[in-house]
């Protein structure tokens, strides 16, 4: 695993991850907006009648007591850039080859500081999911832990998981 950093130089903070992906970009953009490849590695459902840019999103959680959210396509370059909002949230994924045929993935989640924490150790534990690898049960706690202590110096402090994911899975 590789652990994300914090930028604090937008008008939000957000936590970056870099990742590269055995699978070439077009591959992985299907691993983004595939509603079936979603679900083996995202945290919720993405529901949208089309992938362009103001198509508006749904996000039904499938294995939660939460309520979903809402959001907007910003921007599309398929199969390099996806930009959306997630709840509160904007999501950027940004897909460049590599030169062993792979993706360097670059996901940033632009997010009100108080939440960058458990966003990470949430993001973390899918983006195993999505390389392929099975995190381990209760992955998230130990990285939230690992989060707090980097992030709380620069954002303050940081929350615990939204009510409906108290067993830490995201």
């Amino acid at each position: 695993m590789t652990h994300a950093t914090v930028q604090t130089s937008g008008p939000r903070p957000a936590v970056r991850f870099e990742r590269q992906l055995a699978q070439p970009p077009e591959v992985v953009w299907r691993a983004l907006t595939d509603p079936e490849e979603l679900r083996s590695w995202f945290p919720s459902d993405i529901v949208t009648e089309e992938w362009k840019v103001g198509a508006a999103l749904t996000f039904p959680f499938r294995e939660h007591d939460a309520p979903g959210f809402t959001g907007t396509v910003l921007e599309l370059d398929a199969p390099r850039l996806l930009v959306y909002t997630w709840g509160d949230d904007t999501l950027r994924f940004e897909l460049t080859p590599n030169s062993s045929g792979g993706t360097i993935l670059v996901l940033t989640d632009e997010l009100a500081a108080g939440i960058a924490a458990r966003n990470a150790a949430g993001w973390e534990v899918c983006l195993e999911r999505l390389a392929g690898h099975a995190p381990g049960d209760n992955a998230w706690k130990p990285l939230f832990d690992h989060y707090v202590a980097a992030f709380e110096p620069a954002l303050g402090p940081q929350q615990g998981p939204p009510p409906g994911f108290e067993d830490g899975s995201h």
